[in-house]
C-alpha cells in the first residue's frame, strides 16, 4: 500500500497544564474521507487545527506527536513552510461561514487573495478563475455575485463562498469543521453532495469533523470517534455503524431525540392567535428610493397555539419563520390580526406590550450569542426579574434564580459563575432558565438545538416537554431539524416564501406529505440526499 498522505502519530495537545487532546492517531489516505466525531470538548476541532498549527501559540502546546504531511512533519515545520501549504496543499472551511468571511470585502476580493498569494494571479486572469470556481460550487449567475458582500449571501451562498476559496488552489487536502451544522437539511444535502462530487473530481482527501453522524453515514469511507481527547473507536465507516463496539460510540448512535410531545387538551386556552399574518419589507430604487415592490417575508399567514401545546414550523431559510415569531412577539411591525390570551395587541406599541412580556419570552439558537459574557448567570437570569417585579428584594430575586436553575438541571451554586465557563448544553439550559424565571405561557424557541451535539439536543428536548407538561407551557418551535420537531411538535406549518405550504398534525405531516416541496424536505432530512423538485429561491 501507498504511504497516507497525511499520517497523525501519537498527537498530544495542552493549554497551559491542561492536556485537551492525549496521543490520538490516524491517517488519511488520497481521495479518502475520514470523519471525526464526538461531542463538544472532545477534541475534534483542536486536533484538526493542529494540522495547520492555527492554535494560539502559547497557551497551545504539543507535548507530543508528530503530523506527517507528505513525509514532512508540521508540526517542525517554521513559518515560512507552513504558508506554502496553508491554503494551497492543505485547505480549511470552518463551521460558520459568517464569522469566517470577510464583511468588509466583496466575494470577488477575498477569493482574489488566494489567488494572489498562492498563483499570482490578478485582473482578468483572477476574474474568470473566480466565476469558474463560483460557478464549480453551485453559485448561479456566479459574474454578477462577484461584488456582493457576505451579508447579501444565504447561509448556503457563504458556505459555498468558503468551499470556493479553499478549492482555489486544488487542494491535496481538505478539512471540513462542521460545514453544515448551521445550514438547512436541503442546503446541508446539497453542500454534501458538492464537496463529495469536488473530491471526486479532483481526488483529494477530506478531513471531516462532526458531531453529525446522519452525515458521516453517508459520506465518511473511515470513522474515529473521539471522547474527552483520546479516540475510543476507529475503523471503515460502514463497520462501525453496523457493530459499534464502544459504549461511547453506542450512546452516541442511540443519542437522537426520541418520544413525543404531551398532548393538549382540547379545551385548552388559546395562548396565542394570528389571522392573515403579513410582514412584507419594501424594495426600493433610484435616486428618490422610491417603492417598486416588496419583499414579501410572512404572508397572509393563520395560526393558532393552545396552552401546553407545541406548534412547529420548518422551513428553508428565508420561508419566514423566524420572522412570523418575532411578528408574534411584537418585536417588528406587521399587519393583520394577532392576539394574546384573547386580547388583540396588533397595535400595541413597547409601552404597552412590557406589562405582557413575563408571559412571552424567547430562547435563541446560539446560547453563546445571546448571553452577555459580561453578565453572571444570576445577573442573566434576574435581569427579567428586576424589571418585570421590581418589589422583589435581591435575596428573593436570587431564591427565584436558583429555582429555575434547579428546573433546568444546573446546580444554583454556579450562578455566580459567567457564560464561557459552561458548555454549549449547559449555556442552552441558562438561556431556558432566563425565559423561565418570570413563569411565561407562551415561549418561541428559534433553533435551540441547532448548535448542539446530538446527545445534548437529545437532553434539551427531554427538558422542554418535562417543563411543558409541568408548566402547560405553549411552544412555538423553528427548526430546520425535523427529527426534533418530530419529538417536540404537536402540529407543524411548513413554510416557503412566507406562506404555509402545508400544516396539520405532526403524525400526518410525517407520514404522509401532502405537498411535493413538504416530501422534499423529509427526503433531505432523512437520506441527506435533496429531492428532485427542491431548488432555492
Amino acid at each position: 500500500m501507498s504511504a497516507p498522505l497525511l499520517e497523525v502519530k501519537e498527537l498530544s495537545v495542552a493549554f497551559g497544564a491542561s492536556t485537551v487532546v492525549d496521543k490520538v492517531s490516524f491517517a488519511i489516505a488520497k481521495g479518502e474521507t475520514l470523519a471525526l466525531v464526538g461531542e463538544s470538548g472532545s477534541g475534534k476541532s483542536v486536533s484538526a487545527l493542529s494540522i495547520l498549527k492555527l492554535l494560539p501559540y502559547p497557551p497551545a502546546s504539543h507535548p507530543s506527536g508528530q503530523i506527517l504531511f507528505k513525509g514532512q512533519d508540521l508540526l517542525k515545520a517554521n513559518d515560512a513552510a507552513l504558508r506554502q501549504v496553508r491554503g494551497r496543499a492543505i485547505s480549511m472551511i470552518f463551521q460558520e461561514p459568517m464569522t469566517s468571511l470577510n464583511p468588509l470585502h466583496t466575494v470577488e476580493k477575498q477569493i482574489g487573495e488566494v489567488l494572489l498569494l498562492h498563483q499570482g494571479l490578478s485582473g482578468e486572469a483572477a476574474r474568470a478563475r473566480i466565476v469558474e470556481l463560483l460557478g464549480k460550487v453551485g453559485i448561479r449567475d456566479a459574474a454578477s455575485r462577484l461584488s456582493d458582500y457576505p451579508h447579501q449571501l444565504s447561509g448556503g451562498q457563504r458556505q459555498r463562498v468558503m468551499i470556493a476559496m479553499a478549492l482555489a488552489n486544488e487542494p491535496d487536502l481538505l478539512i471540513a469543521d462542521e460545514p453544515t451544522t448551521a445550514l438547512d437539511v436541503t442546503v446541508q444535502a446539497q453542500i454534501l453532495k458538492l464537496l463529495k462530487d469536488l473530491q471526486a473530481e479532483m481526488g483529494m482527501a477530506l478531513l471531516l469533523i462532526t458531531h453529525d453522524l446522519g452525515i458521516v453515514r453517508h459520506v465518511a469511507d473511515s470513522v474515529c470517534v473521539m471522547q474527552k481527547g483520546h479516540i475510543v473507536e476507529s475503523g471503515p465507516a460502514k463497520a462501525v455503524f453496523a457493530a459499534p463496539q464502544h459504549d461511547y460510540t453506542k450512546l452516541l448512535l442511540a443519542a437522537e431525540p426520541k418520544g413525543h410531545p404531551p398532548a393538549p387538551r382540547p379545551d385548552a386556552e388559546v395562548i396565542v392567535s394570528a389571522r392573515d399574518l403579513k410582514v412584507w419589507y419594501p424594495v426600493k430604487r433610484g435616486f428618490f428610493k422610491a417603492t417598486v415592490g416588496h419583499v414579501k417575508a410572512v404572508d397572509g399567514l393563520d395560526l393558532t397555539l393552545r396552552e401546553g401545546q407545541t406548534l412547529g414550523i420548518v422551513g428553508e431559510s428565508g420561508s419566514g419563520k423566524t420572522t412570523t415569531g418575532l411578528a408574534l412577539l411584537r418585536l417588528i411591525a406587521s399587519k393583520g390580526e394577532i392576539a394574546f390570551r384573547g386580547q388583540r395587541i396588533e397595535h400595541f406599541n413597547s409601552k404597552a406590550m412590557r406589562p405582557l412580556r413575563k408571559d412571552m419570552q424567547v430562547v435563541f439558537q446560539d446560547p453563546y450569542g445571546s448571553l452577555s459574557p459580561r453578565m453572571s448567570v444570576l445577573q442573566i437570569v434576574e435581569e427579567g426579574l428586576a424589571i418585570q417585579s421590581p418589589q422583589l428584594s435581591a435575596a428573593e430575586r436570587r431564591e427565584q434564580v436558583a429555582n429555575a436553575l434547579r428546573e433546568v438541571g444546573l446546580e444554583p451554586a454556579n450562578m455566580d459563575r459567567y457564560p464561557h465557563e459552561f458548555s454549549g448544553g449547559q449555556r442552552q439550559r441558562i438561556a431556558i432558565a432566563r425565559a423561565l424565571a418570570l413563569g411565561p405561557k407562551f415561549i418561541m424557541l428559534d433553533e435551540p438545538t441547532s448548535a448542539l451535539d446530538m446527545s445534548v439536543q437529545a437532553q434539551v428536548v427531554d427538558l422542554l416537554r418535562a417543563l411543558q407538561e409541568k408548566h402547560r407551557l405553549a411552544y412555538l418551535f423553528i427548526s430546520h431539524d425535523l427529527k426534533v420537531v418530530r419529538a417536540l411538535a404537536n402540529e407543524v406549518i411548513v413554510m416557503r416564501n412566507g406562506k404555509v405550504e402545508e400544516r396539520g398534525p405532526s403524525e400526518q405531516i410525517f407520514n404522509a406529505p401532502q405537498t411535493e416541496y413538504t416530501k422534499a424536505l423529509l427526503a433531505a432530512a432523512l437520506n441527506l440526499k435533496a429531492h428532485e423538485g427542491v431548488t432555492r429561491q
